[in-house]
């Protein structure tokens, strides 16, 4: 047998070593890991230094199990290979960190019975919240969720009855401004490829999109208002249909940037040229973050103030500050005009 393989295991270091290698009680020790504020900051800094040379990681599950606080949340989201959902968890963890918040993150897929199971693993590692981008279609996932009494909060979408805290963008607005930014070029023939409706932002995307064709005077035709499926290549079959029956358009507004995208790649397949053919217009402004190609002109919904909106309420939920008042936040939207889209006129 090797030396390797009879190699006794490492002991853990312990309060006690640092005591012992300091000169300070194990009280102080654990005082001044925790920084309390009536230990000085020399001693803390000594301790911490110590500490830190001898590997010392803190007991968790010991400490959670004594106070009841994990210190940990969970972030539900669709799909997390999604820019929009990676910049919005990433704008969540930076938030929760400075906070000594650890957060992890679990998808959803837009599919109930995934969800359900998301919410049961985050429930069974005691977490101390949930943020939460639903996946919508019926709310008994958020009403199992809402029994268990675990703070959560609702990101980017948010249910009829409005009965939960939620931070959502202003949709209405963004589907308003992308629809009357494309009727200002010129464009009447504006085909939408929008989620389903089961989503409150598409519900509200679609109800900005038919107030700007109303202030214009012009009917919405319900032949270029297509959902499409959330699942990657959606774009590609609605709109290749769309593009074989013949159906005049000049312009196309899509739910979401990812949507926009597959959708040029589609229009280039069939050798319609953007923005000389086709004016496209996106949702999430991505590439605010993200350095791409081909410029897409976007609705913008500040991922960063949402993300850190929601980990704020979830915060006081938490701590149970303001028990009696429902948190209904709505982030303005605007308009990022880049090169995918021309005028008509």
């Amino acid at each position: 047998m090797s030396e390797e393989q009879v190699r006794p295991p490492v002991k853990a270091t312990t309060l006690k070593d640092i005591a012992e290698q300091t000169g300070f009680t194990v009280n102080t020790v654990s005082r001044a890991l925790k920084n309390k504020g009536d230990i000085s900051a020399a001693t803390i800094k000594l301790i911490q230094q110590k500490a830190q040379e001898l590997g010392y990681i803190g007991n968790l599950m010991a400490s959670s199990l004594r106070s009841g606080v994990t210190k940990t949340i969970a972030v539900i989201v669709a799909d997390v290979s999604n820019p929009h959902f990676s910049i919005a968890v990433k704008e969540i963890e930076r938030a929760a960190r400075m906070q000594d918040y650890t957060t992890f993150i679990l998808n959803s897929y837009e599919d109930q019975d995934v969800e359900k199971k998301a919410i049961q693993s985050a429930l069974s590692k005691n977490v101390d919240g949930i943020i939460i981008c639903p996946s919508q279609g019926n709310a008994n996932n958020l009403a199992f969720l809402e029994r268990t009494g675990t703070p959560f909060v609702l990101l980017g979408r948010h249910l009829e009855d409005d009965t939960m805290d939620y931070v959502v963008s202003d949709d209405e607005k963004g589907g308003y401004l992308a629809t009357k930014h494309l009727l200002e070029l010129g464009h009447r023939d504006i085909l939408f490829l929008n989620a389903h409706r089961s989503i409150s932002s598409s519900r509200e995307r679609l109800s900005g999109y038919a107030r700007a064709l109303e202030e214009a005077g012009i009917a919405a035709n319900p032949a270029l208002i297509r959902e499409v499926s959330h699942l990657s290549g959606g774009v590609r079959i609605e709109l290749t249909e769309v593009i074989r029956s013949r159906l005049p358009f000049t312009a196309l507004f899509a739910f979401n940037d990812m949507m926009a995208w597959e959708a040029i790649f589609v229009l280039n397949k069939h050798q319609i040229k953007v923005p000389d053919e086709i004016s496209v217009v996106g949702f999430d402004n991505i590439q605010s973050r993200f350095f791409i190609p081909f410029p897409l002109t976007s609705v913008s919904n500040s991922k960063g103030k949402t993300s850190r909106k929601a980990f704020e309420i979830l915060l006081k939920r938490i701590h149970k500050q303001n028990p009696g008042k429902r948190y209904h936040e709505v982030v303005d939207t605007r308009l990022v005009v880049r090169d995918s889209t021309r005028s008509l006129l």
